[in-house]
């Protein structure tokens, strides 16, 4: 099924992990895909291997620099001629609770998660209303709600990010369809730097984790993807300022 033929949609972090995954999904359901990220090697191999449709573009961008921001789009129209949608999806992590917090915390976890964010719907917005309004989908987490051990900046901005959902439906209602994807805990590059410094093997720490989640597997980058290309289509036309949660059931868990 092609839900997205014919769209154009920019995906920061759209080089690895969830926001691959979306940019090989939207790609596969008919869309045109900008990647932007940081990432150049992982960047440049990902739009080798779709290039042969013809639909695919890799940006290197530094999402917390507004200039780089705005050379996204500049080439986005130059490539494709419009924005219909707009996957903010770039994130950094870091470990620490609010007394290890410093200024290096507080540039890279803010500065891409939500400042970042702020750049790209700002020019975002601007194009896709040139080509008469669009969707726009934010990577939150269920780390918004949940207060993971050190984890403090990080549950801070992707709370902010969900306020930020919540503002934008209202600011921008009639133009932009706004909506969040909450992932849980999902496959990722990022899940297993979260994972450094413990005393066992990664696989063993997913597996315990696994066995607490009710769907009995972690999430993997796919089953975001799956969910985003929904929210993005035509068919998700009424999910508006609301935050969807794909966490295989571990928030409905009892905290005992």
């Amino acid at each position: 099924m092609m839900q997205l033929q014919g769209k154009t949609i920019v995906v920061t972090g759209g080089t690895s992990g969830i926001g691959e995954a979306c940019s090989r999904e939207f790609i596969r359901q008919g869309a045109n895909v900008v990647m932007a990220s940081i990432q150049d090697s992982q960047g440049a191999t990902l739009e080798r291997e779709l290039e042969e449709t013809g639909r695919a573009l890799f940006v290197r961008c530094d999402v917390s620099r507004e200039e780089e921001v705005q050379r996204v789009f500049q080439q986005t129209i130059a490539r494709f001629g419009r924005v219909d949608g707009l996957h903010c999806n770039a994130g950094a992590w870091a470990k620490g609770t609010v007394e290890e917090f410093d200024d290096t915390i507080w540039d890279n976890v803010m500065g891409v998660n939500v400042r970042g964010a702020l750049w790209t719907l700002k020019h975002g917005i601007a194009a896709m209303r040139d080509t008469g309004g669009g969707v726009v989908l934010i990577t939150t987490s269920v780390a918004s709600r949940i207060g993971f051990p050190q984890h403090a900046v990080y549950c801070a901005s992707k709370a902010a990010l969900e306020a930020i959902i919540r503002c934008m439906t209202t600011d921008h209602a009639g133009e932009i369809r706004v909506v969040g994807i909450s992932p849980g805990t999902i496959r990722t590059p990022m899940l297993a730097a979260t994972c450094e410094g413990w005393d066992k093997p990664v696989e063993e720490l997913y597996d315990e984790v696994a066995g607490r989640i009710p769907a009995g597997r972690l999430g993997e980058p796919e089953d975001v993807a799956r969910a985003a290309a929904f929210l993005m289509s035509d068919d998700a036309a009424y999910i508006n300022g609301t935050i969807v949660t794909l966490d295989g059931g571990t928030t409905a868990l009892p905290p005992w």
